[in-house]
């Protein structure tokens, strides 16, 4: 049987459309309704911490395969996307693209980056905790470490 995991938060109104979450251990993150529904600029909203969740799972769990692999990587770098809109009466993340740049120092590499990204797709717990299409954009180069400047490759 797998293992259960728990997982807290806090959160703390501090006036108007904002607060403060808060994980016991690390530091604090001020939330606020964002601009686009009349709230303050300047603070993470929960819908950037929602795109930014599945971006930042995607990643570590493609960094969790690529070290079982020992794939060499030189970098990583990725942008996620949400499309808020009505669906089925309901305001909601209809589709959420994460569009990643991965560098890597051989050719031989580049197959293994790519057949990683789509373990990752697949295993994503935020992502496939959610009723939102969610799509992976992977893009990989050969790093300068080869004597290339970062020729895309594939």
């Amino acid at each position: 049987m797998p293992k259960e995991y728990v997982f807290r938060t806090g959160l703390r109104w501090s006036g108007a459309k904002k607060g403060t979450l808060s994980s016991q251990g690390k530091l604090n993150i001020g939330v606020a309704t964002p601009p686009e529904f009349n709230g303050e600029e300047g603070y993470w909203s929960p819908e950037e911490l929602l795109i930014s969740a599945v971006d930042s799972c995607i990643m570590t769990t493609f960094l969790h395969y690529a070290e079982k692999k020992k794939v060499g990587l030189d970098s990583y770098q990725s942008e996620a996307e949400g499309v808020l809109k009505m669906v089925e009466g309901r305001l909601m993340f209809s589709r959420i693209k994460v569009r990643s740049r991965i560098t890597v120092g051989s050719e031989e590499d580049i197959d293994k980056v790519k057949d990683l990204m789509r373990s990752a797709e697949k295993n994503c717990l935020i992502s496939n905790s959610m009723r939102s299409q969610v799509e992976i954009l992977p893009q990989v180069m050969i790093g300068v470490s080869n004597g290339r400047s970062g020729q895309e490759a594939g």
